[in-house]
């Protein structure tokens, strides 16, 4: 295939500083993220996906966006005012690999980036394949995997909707500082499908919208963050102020030696639920060290 595609420094921005649930700021707050050890609220690690939407439409067309899979790994956070560069390596006619570094070359993430359906060779495939047994769980020891959403969720995304405490901004907001706009996120005119599109970083947030994890028997207080994420297109794309059903399923449970993770399929479907459209698959990591009760002898 042809040689590595290389974007632009780009500075993506802080939306998060006022994200709170369970009734406290979360790691995106600057004193949050200090009490953990990092020097500044980290910027959400789905911003970067926009830095490679242009790209991957330039190599898989409007397929991207209908069938397309971005496949992420997330390595060290990025905090406003740090430029990030992404770099896209094509393979196949189906599959590149990505990956963002920092201006000083401190690598941020690394994706693959896959066309369905039949290709399935993901990155998060490949990881979970790895996973060994969670072991004896503290914040998550309630958690199972195979349990589902108590119900499912309705989800829209309008222009100016407001987004709720876990995304404090609305889409006109967020296409307002998108390191990569397209006219497709903003007219219907313009977009092959005749109506706006969803970004590829904003799935999330539709998908976290009603704040169904909340519901998941996680001990609290604690923080969290993303640190693996895929956004799945399967009869894509999503529309902006269309209604999606949403169901959810705990895929797995694992741990490192600061992080307890568990890991959600939510499904999108459309408002009857009777075709689906794409898939998240996140790994929620919760900090240990956020949780007041852990048992010191396991923080050591």
């Amino acid at each position: 295939m042809s040689k590595v595609i290389e974007g632009p420094l780009r500075n993506p921005a802080q939306m998060l500083a006022e994200q709170s649930y369970d009734g406290h700021s979360s790691i995106h707050d600057d004193a949050e993220a200090e009490k953990l050890g990092i020097r500044a609220g980290p910027i959400e690690g789905p911003t970067h996906f926009s830095q490679f939407s242009p790209f991957l439409v330039d190599l898989f067309g409007k397929d991207w966006f209908e069938r397309g899979c971005f496949s992420t790994h997330f390595q060290n956070i990025v905090v406003e005012g740090e430029e990030v560069r992404v770099f896209i390596e094509p393979k196949t006619d189906t599959y590149a690999y990505c990956r963002a570094e920092k201006a000083d070359g401190t690598p941020v993430l690394e994706a693959s980036a896959t066309l369905g359906p039949d290709n399935d060779e993901t990155l998060l495939a490949a990881r979970m394949a790895k996973l060994r047994p969670a072991g004896n769980l503290v914040i998550l020891a309630d958690m199972k995997t195979g349990m589902t959403g108590p119900e499912d969720e309705l989800v829209r995304m309008d222009p100016d909707q407001h987004m709720g405490d876990l995304y404090p901004f609305s889409l006109n907001e967020k296409l307002q500082k998108i390191t990569e706009p397209m006219d497709w996120y903003h007219y219907a005119n313009a977009s092959p499908w005749g109506r706006a599109i969803v970004p590829t970083e904003m799935v999330s947030v539709l998908g976290n919208y009603t704040g169904g994890m909340v519901s998941w028997p996680v001990k609290r207080p604690s923080i969290g963050l993303f640190a693996d994420l895929e956004i799945k297109m399967i009869e894509g794309p999503l529309f902006v102020g269309e209604t999606y059903r949403l169901k959810r399923e705990v895929v797995a449970l694992s741990q490192s030696r600061r992080v307890e993770n568990y890991w959600v399929l939510t499904s999108f479907y459309d408002e009857d639920g009777s075709v689906l459209k794409a898939q998240m698959l996140l790994n929620h990591g919760i900090m240990k060290a956020s949780y007041p009760d852990y048992p010191k002898d396991l923080l050591a």
